[in-house]
């Protein structure tokens, strides 16, 4: 077993935000340079097969993560039949931004360089909320719609990493137009074969792979 897995620290938090409490889990490998906090997209959840492959990826390079639901069991409920809530992403970004706030106040993260891991919408709530919280040093989205985020695209300053499936059409073509309108340091990198949800052998391990390094190279510590 890693050295790092072997110490990983992990608890459930819950996460206040105007009118509602959310649900997370932290885990904190020995060592952690960086906190990932994961943006997740619609009809998802804190325990995302995919983004649990993703976070173990960053467990290995040190790098702590939080994964926590973006909605309430209840509004979890209603987006599953109304789906009005996973383009709003107004609303995620008030929800990311107040997670992003908890960690900077937690005992056990605070000292951590804060990078976002955003998929799908969460991506463009990542980008919007980079853009309002300097201290946000890196980002990474997977297969997002970060041109969703609008003119806040222009305003982020972190360096961002934008991965899409070579197959995913026409996110590939959102996904570069949004890279031009980045001003700060930007990547953008397709994975071959994969379509939208890298489902293709090895494609979501190649994805965790690139979004680790990219936070392994930009995360650091706060003194």
């Amino acid at each position: 077993m890693n050295a790092y897995l072997s110490t990983l620290s992990e608890h459930e938090v819950c996460i206040p935000c105007p009118g509602a409490v959310l649900q997370g889990d932290v885990s904190i490998p020995a060592g952690a340079t960086g906190l990932v906090v994961f943006a997740h997209g619609s009809g998802s959840s804190r325990l995302s097969p995919r983004n649990r492959l993703v976070a173990g990826e960053m467990h290995r390079r040190r790098l702590a993560t939080l994964l926590f639901n973006l909605l309430t069991p209840e509004e979890a409920v209603a987006e599953a039949r109304t789906g009005e809530l996973r383009f709003n992403i107004p609303f995620l970004t008030e929800r990311l931004i107040a997670a992003t706030r908890w960690a900077q106040k937690e005992e056990s993260v605070q000292n951590l360089g804060i990078g976002y891991f955003g998929a799908s919408t969460g991506a463009a709530a990542a980008m919007v909320a980079a853009s309002k919280i300097p201290e946000v040093q890196a980002v990474v989205s997977r297969g997002g719609r970060a041109d969703l985020a609008g003119d806040a695209l222009d305003r982020v300053k972190a360096p961002t990493l934008l991965i899409v499936g070579e197959l995913d059409h026409p996110v590939g073509e959102w996904n570069q137009e949004s890279l031009e309108r980045l001003k700060g340091e930007k990547e953008i990198i397709l994975v071959s074969g994969a379509t939208h949800l890298f489902a293709e052998p090895d494609a979501l391990e190649r994805v965790a792979e690139l979004a680790a390094a990219w936070f392994e190279n930009h995360l650091t510590p706060i003194n």
